[in-house]
């Protein structure tokens, strides 16, 4: 009976612990207009490769069209 508890009591002191760690942690976000810029321009091309490698391109061949064709700037 008494290792049971100590095992609850673990557990419950590990979950209270990560909980303390992720609300220090804070939201994480870019606070500079650098990385404001860097995380809008990764969401545009997250949207782009969503588009053009959807499910119908999964199992064709690259061509010219392809988003990483674009984004690299060779035609």
């Amino acid at each position: 009976m008494i290792s049971l508890l100590i095992l609850f009591g673990v557990l419950g002191g590990i979950g209270a612990l990560s909980i303390v760690v992720l609300l220090r942690r804070g939201g994480g976000r870019a606070d500079t207009v650098e990385g404001m810029l860097q995380e809008q321009e990764a969401l545009r091309r997250a949207k782009a490769d969503r588009v053009s490698f959807g499910l119908g391109a999964h199992n064709s061949l690259p061509t010219a069209s392809d988003g990483y064709v674009r984004r690299n700037g060779r035609r």
